[in-house]
């Protein structure tokens, strides 16, 4: 019942982000490519990225939707057809895949939370390795890590935010979960090689085959 009422949720978002691209399509050559891709930013992807944190640990079949719409969208801007290769246009966009924009959301509102910049009833939700009397002999109670507690309902506690803003949280790399402001975390550094691994790795490459051995 929850997927079928997501899955509606997902339909009518794509649906307008769709319906959004249709209309600027018909402007494309009216306006200089950077204003044409802040509309599309704009008026598209801010529309592709409300509520998102809500899909979370949703199945890719669900999330490929979303997918759909940075593609055409990163098409249009660079006018592309809908047969060309799309992944080198998003990287250069500095886009986030559909999955990634999700972490996203939800790493920053857990780095929020922790630091008493979002609501209570989300601060109210996370608590750190190193404040639990039972745990502050372990390991990870010298780390940035959260506790992460065991929900009663797979379907919806494994999907709440108490569940996965701490896993999520907990694969970051410390010096991601130990940023000194929002605006240093909010680089998206990490996320980014997560979205385009391939394209990093050949990067890394080429870079080597230029130093030399």
């Amino acid at each position: 019942m929850l997927y079928l009422s997501m899955r509606s949720h997902v339909q009518r978002t794509v649906a307008g982000c769709f319906a959004v691209l249709r209309q600027l399509h018909s402007v494309r050559r009216s306006v200089p490519s950077s204003v044409f891709q802040t509309l599309i930013v704009s008026l598209v992807l801010t529309k592709l990225d409300f509520g998102n944190a809500t899909l979370a640990g949703l199945p890719t079949n669900l999330l490929n939707p979303f997918q759909s719409v940075l593609n055409a969208a990163a098409r249009s801007i660079a006018g592309l057809r809908r047969s060309d290769h799309v992944t080198d246009t998003l990287a250069s966009f500095h886009w986030l895949r559909a999955p990634e924009r999700i972490n996203f959301k939800l790493a920053v509102l857990a780095y929020r939370a922790l630091h008493s910049t979002a609501p209570r009833y989300l601060s109210d939700f996370l608590y750190r390795v190193a404040d639990l009397p039972s745990r502050r002999r372990l390991r990870s109670a010298t780390s940035n890590q959260l506790d992460v507690r065991p929900s009663r309902l797979i379907t919806v506690g494994d999907r709440s935010f108490g569940s996965v803003g701490p896993k999520l949280w907990n694969s970051l790399p410390d010096d991601i979960t130990s940023a000194s402001s929002l605006s240093v975390f909010r680089k998206k550094t990490h996320l980014f090689q997560q979205s385009y691994p391939d394209i990093i790795l050949s990067f890394a490459m080429v870079f080597c085959r230029h130093r030399g051995p």
